[in-house]
């Protein structure tokens, strides 16, 4: 009898197999799963803020989904497809939900993930079947989240199923008109790695960039954000968004929740400024850690190196504005100095990067003159790192270099060069930053009063803001509420 049942058991499980890799027990997607979104909550244009330029773009879309005659008269065309592309969190799902809602038509919403499986067939059954449910519920949008785990470019290499997936999405996208009323919406951070055919005129051939919200963008999406939050009169929306360039909407989204758990916490009835202010340090900063246990001598000597970076900042030409010094411990630093753009910016001069240089040494050259060459400790490691990391772009890629000449090389052929440049480069971003020591500890040096004063300051108080900052190194006194 055991043997009876081991055999049938063998059996069943091979006959499994065969009828999955035949494709007969695996449907692609079945009728009740390709069916629009339910949205609780229409989103309109409205709810969508800091994304400006891309809404605008979007626009005559809504207006073809809601009067696809008028552009047909004409004989004009919409593109068959829309690739919305940019940084995580800046909004491209909300803007596809945004198009729907304000069309007033179904919407549809897969990952490009959910086509692929192991199964040969399957991809491109579930791409058929979208496509042919979207043909029966037009007008409508299709949106495909993360396109390039299925449209990115084709090698020899790949599994066969992926091509085909591939394949399949490339022929639906030929076989259906732009005057039918399907508009494929489709996003992804990495544009680069899709399939030229995929991005070719006829397919995904609108190509609109959703970037990082600007200051008055990042204001407005504050606003969006705190509609639904209790909010102090007080509170300046516009401080904060000066305060958080590089933050995305959805950074924006994290920052006001925190604020709000922790006016909650703090049994305040409204988000107040320094509940904001609070959240805003501890996304930029991280979390402090208060149950690590610092020594008095660890705190004096990270008060040293985190005052070497503050004094470099305050001193060299082309340095960010500081916003914040700590020494208490936050994420995987003993201590913090953070520095704040006055504005958005996104190009660079040489004599900013070489400040970030010189400030990232502050810290190691600070601990050199205070406690001598021998007690440098560790905690520049990071500093180093970005040092260098800076060094080399200006090297390699920004041609800032005499020596190595107006060339750029990519990260990815620097070893295939010959022994000679490799030198030469090597040796031209060694001098950079044994400069950009000297510097900062020539500067140090002129203003060593200071730096024992700003020190002392820093281990009685903990954390310094900009203002208290000029006070301390000015000779004056604080005080702190606690």
């Amino acid at each position: 009898m055991g043997s009876s049942v081991l055999y049938a058991v063998l059996l069943l499980t091979g006959l499994s197999v065969i009828l999955d890799q035949q494709g007969i027990m695996k449907s692609g997607i079945s009728n009740a799963e390709v069916e629009p979104n339910s949205q609780l909550q229409s989103v309109t244009f409205d709810d969508v803020q800091g994304v400006d330029e891309a809404k605008q773009e979007l626009e005559e879309v809504v207006q073809f989904l809601k009067e696809p005659s008028k552009f047909t008269e004409v004989g004009g065309k919409l593109p068959k497809g829309i690739l919305l592309y940019g940084p995580p969190g800046t909004g491209k799902t909300y803007l596809a939900r945004a198009i729907a809602g304000e069309a007033g038509v179904p919407f549809f919403q897969m990952s490009g993930s959910e086509f692929d499986e192991l199964y040969v067939g399957v991809g491109a059954k579930r791409v058929r079947e979208l496509f042919a449910a979207a043909k029966k519920r037009a007008p409508c949008i299709v949106f495909i989240d993360e396109i390039d785990a299925v449209g990115s470019k084709r090698s020899s290499k790949d599994q066969s199923y992926m091509r085909q997936t591939l394949n399949q999405l490339l022929v639906e996208l030929d076989g259906f008109s732009s005057n039918e009323g399907v508009i494929f919406i489709a996003a992804t951070n990495t544009p680069e790695s899709l399939d030229k055919a995929l991005v070719r005129p006829g397919r995904f051939d609108r190509h609109i960039p959703v970037s990082l919200p600007d200051v008055r963008g990042r204001t407005k999406i504050l606003q969006r954000h705190t509609n639904t939050i209790a909010l102090n009169p007080t509170v300046n929306l516009n401080t904060i968004a000066r305060g958080t360039p590089g933050f995305s909407g959805a950074d924006l989204a994290n920052l006001v929740n925190h604020a709000a758990i922790n006016a909650s916490k703090n049994s305040r009835k409204a988000v107040a400024m320094e509940d904001l202010e609070w959240a805003k340090d501890r996304i930029i900063m991280g979390a402090e850690r208060k149950s690590a246990v610092v020594t008095e001598a660890a705190k004096k000597l990270t008060a040293y190196h985190e005052g070497g970076h503050t004094l470099v900042a305050m001193y060299t030409p082309g340095a960010m504005a500081l916003h914040k010094v700590t020494v208490i411990p936050r994420g995987n630093a003993l201590g913090l100095t953070v520095q704040i753009p006055d504005g958005d910016n996104s190009n660079y001069t040489k004599r900013e990067l070489l400040a970030m240089i010189d400030i990232s040494m502050g810290g190691r050259a600070a601990e050199e003159m205070i406690f001598g060459r021998d007690e440098i400790t560790t905690g520049a490691s990071s500093d180093l790192e970005h040092a260098t990391s800076v060094a080399r772009q200006m090297i390699l890629t920004y041609g800032m270099s005499d020596k190595v000449g107006l060339v750029a090389h990519r990260p990815d052929d620097f070893e295939k060069l010959g022994p000679e440049t490799k030198s030469l480069i090597e040796n031209e971003i060694k001098l950079l930053l044994e400069d950009s020591y000297a510097r900062a500890m020539n500067l140090l040096t002129v203003h060593k009063d200071e730096l024992h004063r700003l020190a002392v300051a820093l281990v009685e108080h903990e954390t310094l803001d900009s203002d208290e900052i000029k006070i301390v190194v000015k000779g004056g006194e604080i005080h702190h509420d606690n």
